[in-house]
């Protein structure tokens, strides 16, 4: 499925900031990418999900070289990014439908699983807000709900609890455990040790390189 095989990455020409990392999301499963801020948890979420292009050894999709994140969203890899990547002019039910309508739903598919979704994180009443009037919490909330209505088969979630309340963050992980049960391969970076253990692998990064997990 996806394949990150010896991955090294560098920005520029500056050293690498992930170095031989190998990972193999599974399906139905939920992989915690961790580690201190800076070990390389975005770098890798980033280039699995084809946004940033290997220095060396390769990143492939059943079977298939990733060659960019148009590729990625072809091959259904939904990526919920840390800093929510929404536009904050648009309402958080016109942010769930824009991407709906770009993947191919209908109108009307897109106007009801955008609520559904936006219920799902407890955002109903908020669907008509502009994303700017959002906390903070309720916009992280609201970019999970477009990851959700997406409905990929490989959702990878950067950070998405870091800025949410103890209930919050325990719906959050419950959605994401559903999404697992539905036999989507789930990647979800985070430097919450609670989130981590509800996960069921981990994968620990120290400095760029993979690493054993703290006890």
């Amino acid at each position: 499925m996806l394949l990150a095989d010896r991955v090294s990455v560098a920005y520029g020409k500056n050293r690498p900031v992930l170095r031989d990392v190998s990972v193999a999301p599974v399906k139905g499963r939920i992989l915690a990418v961790t580690g201190a801020s800076g070990a390389g948890k975005t770098t890798l979420l980033m280039t699995l999900a084809g946004m940033l292009r290997p220095l060396a050894g390769t990143v492939t999709v059943h079977g298939v070289a990733l060659r960019g994140r148009d590729h990625a969203v072809e091959q259904g890899i939904i990526l919920v990014p840390q800093h929510n990547g929404l536009a904050p002019t648009l309402t958080a039910a016109e942010n769930v439908q824009v991407a709906l309508l770009a993947a191919g739903a209908s109108a009307a598919d897109a106007r009801r699983l955008s609520a559904e979704a936006l219920a799902a994180v407890g955002l109903e009443a908020q669907g008509d807000q502009l994303v700017e009037e959002l906390s903070g919490g309720q916009q992280q909330r609201a970019a999970i709900a477009r990851g959700l209505a997406l409905r990929g088969e490989i959702l990878i979630a950067d950070e998405v609890t870091s800025e949410l309340d103890a209930a919050n963050r325990q719906n959050v992980l419950r959605l994401l455990r559903s999404e697992a049960e539905r036999g989507v391969a789930v990647v979800f970076a985070t430097h919450d040790p609670q989130a981590a253990a509800a996960c069921d692998e981990q994968l620990h990064l120290v400095d760029g390189y993979t690493a054993t997990p703290p006890r």
